[in-house]
């Protein structure tokens, strides 16, 4: 489908820096802790758009709102070409978080809609492909270009520049499935909330997709550091690879809930953090890249049972007329994840280093994620959710 590919093409753009952010380090000479800020700032945007525009595509359209998305993925692409200091990197992040908060939403709504009759299920594995494999091809583009390309810095962005250009035409060509169009003044605020009939299951969901997106987010913020200095991994390509694993597996363990069971996936998926975060301790306490790529893909996998698990809880315990608010919210959780926890990373790495630092979030994480998968054991999530 070609909505997917443009999908794809956005997703990309938002972890497109993650295996240049060593050469952002050489070239502006900051520390762990600034590059876990950049990454951070990515995350605000995504909230800020879920909770003031979430639903601005049911008012004004799904085309306006991806080209629209298009737009700030375009100028934050321009950000990074541009960037002679510090605030070039910020502003970049920023903008690739606003576009990728227009498109989760109203992207993945729009592929579904436009499928053909008898097409749904085919539709949820474009989305969720688009989604995860849009996420898990940026560093690997980046990181090939970087390591047997001219221009590292550069060529990445111009060629998402490209792919976003050849998007927006792709995207004026779609039909439009929103009929009743209203103005953007229409669009108000989405106010988060959990009813009471939902908490018993929003906990340890929104636990197990906090967790989930905590690991993708130090993955893709200080794994390529990792690889460099304790592994002496300087090979662009490898770094971007092995983050790009962790998307690829989450895209794989999205697509085994079905046969899995909502019932199941969510407490497999936590067993599959918890694994994926021993096998990383592993890895930063005997410095081996095998255990790093094991948690790559097995912790991917637990990601993607848990987060689509959790989603589809979520959605079955919700009242129909706050099911929005409260999947909204389960993803603000979820991009609190990818934030709060990395900052913490990078606020650790000075005092008791890189490895220390992973030690510390691996443990916290870990007694998040077991508190969650005790509590589904003893009060398991109705296998028709």
């Amino acid at each position: 489908m070609l909505s997917g590919a443009v999908f794809a093409v956005c997703m990309a753009g938002t972890t497109l820096p993650t295996p240049l952010y060593g050469l952002y380090q050489e070239k502006f000479g900051f520390s762990e802790l600034v590059v876990t800020v950049v990454y951070a700032v990515y995350a605000f945007g995504v909230i800020g758009v879920l909770l003031l525009a979430g639903n601005a595509s049911d008012a004004v359209g799904r085309r306006p709102v991806l080209l629209a998305g298009l737009g700030f993925s375009a100028a934050s692409a321009v950000c990074f070409l541009c960037a002679t200091a510090m605030g070039w990197l910020y502003a970049g992040r920023l903008l690739s978080g606003l576009s990728a908060g227009l498109f989760t939403g109203a992207a993945t709504v729009y592929v579904m809609e436009l499928a053909p009759p008898g097409g749904a299920s085919r539709a949820t594995f474009v989305a969720t492909a688009a989604n995860m494999g849009g996420l898990g091809c940026g560093p690997l583009l980046a990181g090939v270009l970087a390591q047997y390309a001219p221009w590292p810095l550069y060529l990445p962005f111009a060629v998402h520049l490209f792919l976003v250009a050849v998007s927006a035409v792709v995207v004026l060509g779609l039909d439009e499935t929103v009929r009743e169009r209203r103005p953007l003044s229409s669009v108000r605020p989405q106010r988060p909330g959990v009813p009471p009939q939902v908490r018993s299951v929003f906990g340890p969901a929104a636990i197990a997709a906090f967790a989930g997106f905590a690991l993708f987010g130090v993955f893709t913020s200080v794994s390529p550091a990792f690889l460099a200095q304790s592994l002496d991994v300087t090979n662009h390509a490898v770094s971007g690879l092995v983050v790009a694993l962790a998307f690829f597996a989450s895209t794989a363990g999205q697509l085994a809930v079905g046969r899995v069971g909502v019932g199941r996936s969510l407490p497999l998926g936590c067993a599959g953090l918890l694994a994926g975060l021993a096998l990383l301790a592993g890895a930063l306490v005997w410095d081996l890249l095998a255990l790093v790529v094991a948690s790559a893909v097995v912790g991917g996998v637990g990601q993607g049972l848990a987060f689509r698990g959790a989603l589809a809880a979520v959605a079955a315990a919700s009242p129909p007329d706050r099911r929005a608010a409260v999947i909204s919210t389960l993803f603000v959780v979820a991009y609190a994840g990818i934030s709060v926890p990395v900052i913490g990373v990078g606020l650790l790495v000075d005092p008791i280093g890189l490895e220390g630092a992973g030690l510390v979030f691996i443990a916290c994480m870990a007694a998040l994620v077991g508190a969650a998968a005790v509590y589904l054991l003893r009060r398991p999530v109705p296998a028709d959710a």
